[in-house]
């Protein structure tokens, strides 16, 4: 019996169809595993943790905020505690929200997971951008739910190819995804795009979800910006956030989504979302409490990652400037994207970079962008160790 049961545990047959992945490291991982096992000091130009970033934390604000003798009673309350949805709607939406139209998650991937539930059955789709952040194929296969991708284009600044996205829509598609602005193009939604999208949500009854974690960090205004969608109303509309971004503390695993869109439909949105969230009642009681005073530090915070990333990216638009490399307009968020010269892929490109100049970037087909060569840099690294990472890149020309 005990060897029956290691071969059956050897087989595939134990494991759900879901995990289709290819799960072996690919040639960038295993040359970066290898120089780091060799104990050279790489230069990583890919943060994406702010906790890990050299940003300075008010420490004892933080464990202050936590120190909370109510955090000591439980009282489930699948939406969020009232008082924590309360402070989403006055602190972070500064009254344009109303509390009932919000539900805490623990993070922005448990929302649209709850998302998924509420809207598609297996075998439905989303449509969601291409470029984007390489995470929602995960969420969606490990729900039995089908991606199907829209194109951003590039003409000097990006944009979404509407005819593209209208011509996409199927009778199984559910909703479209936006992310505003966009990782890691650093691109916002304009109003023309909004208003065309909700004329095409309105005809084929499909929702729209706006994951907007990015949105505080824009590098300058906009009057064509779009911003926000919690004011649309026409559709059922869903938009996300949480501290990971807002606050720059991913460790503390709160989320939220705003539900917007004709008064009866939210309604049942609403309802059927407490419904799933009651099933998991996975938001923690002390982070809920501490959410005014989160909040709060927050703002400095932010500050602090506003100000890096504006500093990183005038860096890199200096070295890039008059070079064979370019970079490419970005309106916001922590990324920024670099075209090299088509002489190498941009695998080749980065695998050249981590080997010879000991700097680690990111290909761009990490994000699913479908031409060459372009490398994808975190404007979150440390400035220091971004400006000399940069300056071994523009010297990686032959």
């Amino acid at each position: 019996m005990l060897t029956f049961a290691a071969l059956r545990y050897d087989s595939i047959l134990v494991f759900s169809s879901r995990f289709h992945w290819d799960l072996r490291p690919n040639s960038l991982t295993e040359l970066l595993r290898s120089k780091r096992e060799a104990g050279v000091d790489v230069l990583d130009l890919t943060e994406s943790n702010p906790t890990s970033a050299g940003i300075a934390y008010p420490v004892e604000e933080i464990l202050n905020a936590l120190a909370n003798d109510r955090s000591m009673r439980y009282e489930p309350s699948p939406a969020g505690l009232p008082a924590a949805r309360e402070t989403v709607a006055a602190d972070y939406y500064l009254g344009k929200v109303e509390p009932p139209r919000i539900l805490l998650t623990a993070s922005t991937s448990e929302a649209y997971a709850y998302l998924i539930k509420l809207l598609t059955d297996p075998g439905d789709e989303l449509l969601v951008p291409r470029p984007s952040y390489p995470l929602f194929e995960f969420l969606a296969t490990l729900e039995s739910v089908h991606i199907a991708q829209y194109p951003l284009l590039y003409d000097a600044g990006w944009s979404i190819d509407m005819d593209a996205l209208a011509a996409a829509i199927t009778d199984r598609t559910r909703a479209v995804v936006l992310v505003n602005p966009n990782n890691p193009t650093g691109s916002f939604v304009k109003t023309h795009e909004l208003g065309r999208l909700v004329e095409l949500c309105s005809q084929h009854d499909l929702a729209i979800i706006s994951d907007e974690v990015f949105s505080d960090y824009a590098f300058g205004p906009d009057p064509q910006r779009a911003g926000s969608l919690v004011d649309v109303d026409a559709v059922l509309t869903f938009c996300l956030s949480g501290l990971s971004k807002v606050a720059g503390l991913p460790q503390m695993k709160l989320g939220w989504m705003v539900t917007g869109g004709p008064a009866a439909r939210r309604a049942q949105a609403m309802e059927r979302l407490e419904l799933i969230a009651d099933t998991y009642l996975s938001v923690a009681t002390p982070v809920q409490h501490a959410l005014p005073r989160l909040l709060r530090a927050g703002a400095g915070i932010r500050e602090q990652i506003r100000r890096r990333t504006r500093r990183n990216l005038d860096t890199l638009l200096e070295y890039t400037a008059h070079s064979a490399y370019r970079t490419l307009q970005v309106e916001g968020g922590w990324y920024a994207t670099v075209q090299a010269p088509r002489i190498r892929t941009a695998e080749e490109w980065t695998l050249e970079l981590l080997e010879r100049g000991d700097v680690l970037a990111q290909p761009g087909y990490f994000y699913d962008f479908d031409c060459e060569a372009l490398l994808v840099f975190s404007l979150l690294t440390p400035p220091e160790t971004f400006e000399e990472g940069i300056r071994r890149f523009s010297r990686q020309l032959p």
